[in-house]
């Protein structure tokens, strides 16, 4: 009797092995609470106007995490607090990544306020000697500033410069003789009543009540610092992600882009969209 339960019971054990490898496949697809992070301000916006009301049409209960700097909402994705975010640009998360050895990816690049010069004090660039203008301390969006700096005429960088990641000594001539203020991005808003000038990136320029139309120089702002959504590398493939890549490339989200974010650099899909409608 032994001997003839032998087959039954090794069959049984194959049919539970095999049940038992579907289940992370199962709990996968049954995946229904997804948790994004974003920088407070336009790009919290974005996820809260235009892409949890689409998601939540697919049956997802949506949870909005705002952040107020740019080190945490890496961390947070990468550690499984967050299934995706929404606050940087490329160059900055392959950087970032790289160093803290984080395995995050960008899913798709996401509609863009550029980063932009404002003042309190002046309203031309008709800069005098001695002025004082801050910028943002991380390398990236330091680069972008020295950029501009460059543009409008204020400084001349050193020939052959990656503009990528130029830094104030690639500055070769300081052509207005500025002081160059170094300082975290999320004060920059703050740091106007006490500068001549301040460079403050779109999405902490729009959260502390700043326009666009007020800049008095912006960005021209290409797709390398298009800020993107980041999800863990492991996850790109699993339905939920490919859902919020979905609801960012519909049409519903270029029409809440138009009506709620104007002067915004629009993505390579949203312009498709909108020539496909012409």
């Amino acid at each position: 009797m032994t001997l003839a339960r032998r087959p039954l019971l090794g069959a049984t054990a194959v049919l539970l092995l095999g049940s038992l490898a579907t289940l992370p496949a199962l709990a996968e697809e049954a995946k229904k609470t997804l948790t994004i992070g974003a920088t407070a301000g336009p790009y919290a916006d974005q996820v809260k106007w235009g892409i949890k009301p689409l998601l939540e049409k697919k049956g997802y209960t949506v949870k909005v995490v705002e952040f107020n700097d740019y080190i945490q909402p890496n961390f947070a994705l990468a550690q499984g607090a967050l299934d995706a975010n929404a606050f940087q640009h490329i160059v900055y998360l392959t950087k970032f990544s790289t160093e803290n050895k984080l395995a995050i990816s960008e899913l798709l690049k996401v509609p863009t306020a550029p980063i932009a010069i404002y003042s309190h004090k002046h309203k031309t660039l008709d800069v005098k000697p001695g002025a004082a203008v801050a910028l943002p301390n991380d390398p990236t969006n330091a680069a972008r500033a020295l950029m501009v700096l460059q543009e409008i005429g204020w400084i001349k960088l050193r020939e052959g410069v990656d503009p990528i990641r130029a830094s104030e000594k690639d500055v070769a001539v300081n052509l207005k003789q500025i002081k160059l203020i170094p300082l975290e991005a999320a004060q920059l808003p703050r740091s106007l009543d006490d500068t001549d000038y301040s460079f403050v990136n779109g999405n902490f320029a729009l959260a502390s009540g700043l326009k666009l139309t007020e800049a008095l120089a912006l960005e021209k702002t290409g797709p390398t610092y298009q800020n993107v959504v980041a999800v863990r590398t492991e996850d790109l493939a699993k339905p939920w992600v490919k859902d919020i890549a979905e609801a960012y490339r519909s049409r519903e989200f270029l029409a809440v882009t138009e009506q709620r974010f104007a002067g915004f650099v629009k993505t390579d899909y949203q312009q498709a969209l909108q020539t496909a409608t012409k």
